[in-house]
């Protein structure tokens, strides 16, 4: 994140729970640090009743997530560590676009942060707006706290009684069925594509 000293940037740690969505964590330092990422990791891991082993943590090839005191800290939390494939800089879609949602929102500031306080505030209201207004269309348009506490089911299940009520008083109205409104299921980070039957076989 830009500041006002030309060739002087200001870091922003965060961390997303890819089923939900939802921000779980971050920080802004004026650093990049190996130990820094293991206080957010182990408040996150405290907040959030996390398990050992029951989370991965998947992250990019930077030198503080690679840091020794870090992958000590996943050690002792049970966090599995994970990092993306060397010399793929989209393996990991996710945060891509969560980042490209940062950077596009219209409140994002034109000019360089003016300090550490000023972009301390600017996420804190993003953070607020994304977790518990944004509409997420990727989670059939709940918020991301919503899914996270496991709301979406009951509110998805309302949402599908509102339109087949709807399509049932003004059957006109309707080319088909009703939009799905059931609730996102398993989620992957890289899911494997399927091959197509027909590659890798040879023409008779």
């Amino acid at each position: 994140m830009p500041t006002a000293v030309k060739g002087i940037f200001l870091y922003l740690y965060l961390v997303m729970d890819i089923y939900s969505r939802k921000i779980v964590g971050w920080q802004v330092y004026e650093e990049e640090s190996s130990a820094l990422a293991g206080e957010l990791m182990t408040d996150i891991c405290q907040r959030e009743g996390v398990l050992p082993d029951q989370v991965i943590l998947h992250s990019d090839n930077g030198s503080p997530m690679k840091g020794a005191t870090l992958l000590a800290t996943l050690q002792e939390l049970g966090v599995i560590p994970s990092f993306s494939r060397p010399s793929v800089s989209n393996d990991n879609p996710y945060s891509e676009s969560l980042f490209r949602t940062l950077k596009y929102r219209p409140e994002y500031p034109d000019r360089p942060f003016f300090d550490l306080l000023a972009a301390r505030t600017w996420v804190q209201g993003f953070v607020d707006w994304y977790n518990h207004e944004h509409l997420h269309s990727a989670i059939n348009f709940v918020t991301p706290e919503q899914r996270h506490k496991g709301l979406d089911v009951r509110i998805l299940a309302q949402r599908k009684q509102v339109y087949e009520q709807a399509k049932s008083k003004h059957p006109e109205r309707w080319s088909g069925d009703i939009r799905n409104w059931e609730p996102v299921g398993e989620v992957y980070l890289n899911p494997e594509k399927k091959q197509p039957e027909t590659e890798g076989k040879k023409a008779a």
